[in-house]
């Protein structure tokens, strides 16, 4: 079961990710509405944390170079992205 904690850490690496990529985080910005400054003071939320994941998830090739730079698994990006939808559960 993954914890709020985790779901956190990897949404804002993945948040990070984006934005060492001016093209990347322009793209994002895009997709979602945010611009730089609300993005900034947003980036604790839940909401947005959960809508970074969205993105990522949505482009396979930038899913996977996240996971391989952050040494993370890629199946854990959709349950770290339930998890701060609040949605997650643990059993069927």
């Amino acid at each position: 079961m993954m914890g709020d904690d985790e779901a956190q850490t990897i949404a804002l690496q993945a948040l990070a990710f984006f934005a060492a990529d001016r093209d990347g985080m322009g793209a994002f910005c895009d997709l979602t509405g945010f611009d730089a400054t609300e993005l900034s003071a947003r980036a604790g939320d839940r909401d947005v944390l959960a809508s970074v994941l969205d993105a990522l998830l949505a482009d396979e090739s930038a899913l996977l170079v996240f996971a391989t730079e952050n040494n993370i698994p890629p199946e854990r990006i959709y349950p770290a992205r339930i998890k701060l939808s609040g949605t997650y559960q643990t059993s069927i």
